[in-house]
């Protein structure tokens, strides 16, 4: 058995028809030194037999992780989330609590994913004393594969491609929503190809590593 199948047996059951879109912000660009400064979350319920996919927009989540000290200002000018707004933020492990029992058995989808799960688990541990392992796919090997002779890389070049808008980029939020049109945008490809969790996470995996010109 290779080391996917023995994730999947050490991890409990998917949520396979509720997806968990996420998004976060961090005082900077290095997943293994900068700080989780946010987090937010909207669900996308799956239909698979009628091949539906929806956002639901009051199935979310966000929060603001308490700051000893306050990110850089040019980081700041970048998500708006301000010094006193990151100095009173919910204690780090209350809201990383409050997002794994929101997240619950739902996977994460996230553009880019690699960069939020590695956020989230450094501060996972050192916040609750545990590690918390959902499934994970990145929408951006999602749009890749099901989009292949696009040559789009960025979330603003997918959004381009797609048509689709967001008036607050680098904020969570706003991402997240952002993020949930372009796999409505890519959902018809995907559901031709896909017929549950599993081969939403095979496809993803199948276009990790191919180089796209």
């Amino acid at each position: 058995m290779n080391w996917l199948g023995r994730f999947r047996k050490s991890r409990p059951a998917v949520d396979e028809t509720r997806w968990v879109v996420l998004d976060v912000e961090t005082s900077g660009l290095d997943a293994g030194r900068d700080r989780l400064l946010a987090v937010a979350a909207i669900a996308m319920r799956v239909d698979w037999g009628r091949k539906r996919l929806a956002i639901v927009p009051g199935d979310s989540f966000e929060v603001v992780l308490r700051q000893h000290e306050a990110s850089e200002p040019d980081n700041i000018l970048l998500h708006g989330i301000g010094a006193q707004r990151q100095r009173s933020g919910v204690p780090a492990s209350e809201a990383l609590r409050s997002l794994r029992d929101y997240a619950g058995r739902s996977p994460l989808v996230a553009f880019h994913a690699a960069f939020d799960r590695r956020m989230i688990e450094r501060h996972m541990h050192p916040a609750l004393g545990t590690e918390w392992s959902p499934a994970w796919v990145d929408i951006e090997q999602l749009c890749a594969a099901t989009h292949e002779g696009v040559a789009a890389r960025s979330l603003d070049e997918w959004m381009a491609h797609f048509g689709v808008r967001c008036a607050l980029r680098h904020q969570a939020a706003a991402d997240t929503l952002a993020e949930c049109e372009l796999l409505l945008r890519i959902w018809p490809r995907l559901a031709a190809e896909c017929g549950n969790w599993r081969d939403v996470e095979r496809l993803a995996a199948r276009h990790r590593w191919i180089a796209r010109a």
